[in-house]
């Protein structure tokens, strides 16, 4: 069994910042990738962010220059801060791992269960 936990959402004035958080807990060997996701009414799930095991990132060009993606390798756990925060950043924030439960085992994806972000103006 594994869980992801997300944390850190809330209300935040445009131009404010928010830290995101998730941790990674169970039957985990070791985690390839973990992702920032967002979703927001009415529209798809959208990637905001990835970072791998080594530590490379990538994110989508809307938050280039806004965003950190990082992670604790030893506490399975990704960060996602946010900086100046734009009303249309507004959306449910999903984490997720693609990660494997023995060595040379298969991957798997799981996901957290999400966490609100909303941006007034």
């Amino acid at each position: 069994q594994v869980q992801l936990v997300e944390s850190g959402g809330g209300l935040v004035q445009a131009g404010g910042s928010l830290r995101l958080s998730c941790a990674a807990s169970g039957s985990i060997f070791s985690i390839d990738a973990m992702d920032w996701y967002c979703q927001a009414p009415g529209q798809q799930r959208e990637l905001v962010a990835t970072i791998i095991s080594g530590g490379s990132a990538n994110y989508a060009d809307s938050v280039k220059g806004r965003f950190i993606i990082s992670r604790d390798n030893a506490k399975n756990t990704v960060y996602l801060q946010m900086n100046s925060l734009k009303p249309e950043d507004t959306a449910v924030y999903y984490c997720s791992a693609i990660l494997r439960k023995r060595s040379g085992g298969t991957t798997y994806r799981y996901w957290g269960q999400g966490t609100q972000v909303t941006v007034s103006s």
